[in-house]
C-alpha cells in the first residue's frame, strides 16, 4: 500500500455489533455498546485492506442485567480476564460479489480463525459536518465456546451441547484528514 491509501475510523455512534443465539427453545439477541476500530484501504484495491476492530466486552448487553452480568463471568467471556475482542484481518479476499475478511480474534484466551463476510463498502458520502463517510457490515457464524449439560426428558439423561448463533458488525467509517 502506498502513504496515499486512506485510513477510516470507526464512528462508535453510527456502528453496532450484534449477535443471536439459539438457547433451547428460542433465539436470544445481543449486542456490544462499547467498540473501536479502523481501516486502511484504497476503494480500487479492497483486498489489499487492513482492518482492525476491537470490542468492550463487559459492554455486553441483552436487556437482561442477571443474564448480562452472568455472560461477564467466568462461565462465559471471563470480561474481569479478557476484557475485550479484538479482530485484526490477517487477508481480505474476494468471494464473489462479496468480501471476506479473515482474522484471528482471542475469545477468552483461545484464538481461532474468523471469517467475516460482507459486501463492497458503501459508496463514499460527505455527511452534513464535512466528514466523509462510508458504511460496511459483516457476519460470521458463532459457536460459545463453553458447553452446557442439558437434562433431556423424564429418564434424566443429559447430554453436552454447544449453543450456535450469527454475530453481525454493522460500521460507519470516517475517513481521516
Amino acid at each position: 500500500m502506498t502513504t496515499n491509501t486512506p485510513t477510516w475510523t470507526l464512528d462508535p455512534s453510527h456502528s453496532s455489533a450484534t449477535f443471536s443465539v439459539r438457547h433451547d427453545d428460542h433465539e436470544r439477541s445481543g449486542g456490544f455498546q462499547k467498540l473501536s476500530g479502523r481501516a486502511t484501504f484504497d476503494p480500487a484495491n479492497l483486498e489489499g485492506a487492513s482492518v482492525e476492530a476491537s470490542i468492550d466486552v463487559a459492554s455486553i448487553d441483552t436487556r437482561d442485567e442477571k443474564r448480562d452480568a452472568h455472560l461477564r463471568s467466568a462461565d462465559f467471556f471471563d470480561v474481569d480476564r479478557h476484557p475485550a475482542i479484538t479482530f485484526t484481518s490477517k487477508a481480505v479476499r474476494r468471494a464473489g460479489a462479496k468480501l471476506e475478511l479473515v482474522g484471528d480474534p482471542p475469545l477468552r484466551g483461545t484464538t481461532r480463525e474468523v471469517v467475516l463476510e460482507g459486501g463492497r463498502p458503501t459508496p463514499e458520502h460527505v455527511d452534513p459536518w464535512g466528514n466523509t463517510r462510508i458504511g460496511a457490515e459483516a457476519k460470521t457464524k458463532i459457536a460459545s465456546g463453553v458447553r452446557h449439560d442439558v437434562e433431556l426428558g423424564p429418564r434424566g439423561r443429559r447430554r453436552a451441547r454447544r449453543r450456535r448463533g450469527h454475530a453481525r458488525l454493522d460500521v460507519s467509517l470516517v475517513r481521516q484528514k
